[in-house]
């Protein structure tokens, strides 16, 4: 019996895509006002399941408060009103465009949960354009 547990969590962040090895000409043609010198936010809202057999002890997949607080303490804190570019070592080389934001959160989350369940992020940029990860 494989069922699917998801908590939602938001953060805000600002960013700017751009390569350094990429002329402004160039970043400017493949990112437009992404590109912004000055930098641009947005609200993020991410949604991190789990799925996996339900424990016939507990009746979880995963306890929804040790869900909660993984997100709270490795990407809430690592990334709320925080400049992503600036502030998250985890972007000092990675563009932090909405898939590699995903990635990156899912990496920080999977070593802390149980390899025998699955792990998928959503992570909305805006309320229409939304990324999802669900590991290589």
């Amino acid at each position: 019996m494989k069922v699917t547990v998801s908590r939602k969590a938001h953060f805000n962040a600002a960013h700017r895509l751009f390569r350094k090895d990429w002329s402004m000409e160039k970043n400017n043609a493949i990112f437009g006002k992404c590109n912004n010198p000055n930098y641009h936010g947005h609200n993020y809202e991410l949604i991190v399941s789990v799925t996996g057999e339900v424990d016939q002890e507990t009746g979880f997949v995963i306890d929804v408060k040790i869900l909660s607080d993984l997100i709270k303490e490795h990407i809430e804190n690592a990334f709320d009103h925080k400049n992503l570019n600036l502030d998250v070592p985890d972007f000092e080389n990675l563009n932090p465009t909405a898939e590699n934001i995903s990635v990156v959160i899912w990496q920080k989350l999977r070593e802390h949960i149980n390899l025998n369940l699955n792990l998928e992020v959503v992570l909305y940029e805006t309320p229409r354009n939304f990324v999802t990860y669900k590991g290589e």
